[in-house]
């Protein structure tokens, strides 16, 4: 199963993804986005967040 991976270096914390798959990622406690650990990354709300993500920082590996 592809994983969700969020390039930090690049995200501006717009939280996008966090509104579409609040399931799967949200900021931690060192103020950064992450993806919460989950059995299954293959639903469409984290597939819409991925590809609304505006600065292209969420990848699958």
């Amino acid at each position: 199963m592809d994983t969700p991976v969020v390039d930090i270096s690049c995200c501006i914390l717009c939280e996008i993804c966090i509104e579409l798959a609040p399931h799967a990622f949200a900021v931690n406690d060192a103020g950064f986005v992450e993806v919460l650990e989950r059995d299954d990354y293959s639903d469409e709300d984290i597939h819409e967040a991925i590809k609304n993500c505006p600065k292209d920082c969420i990848t699958r590996e």
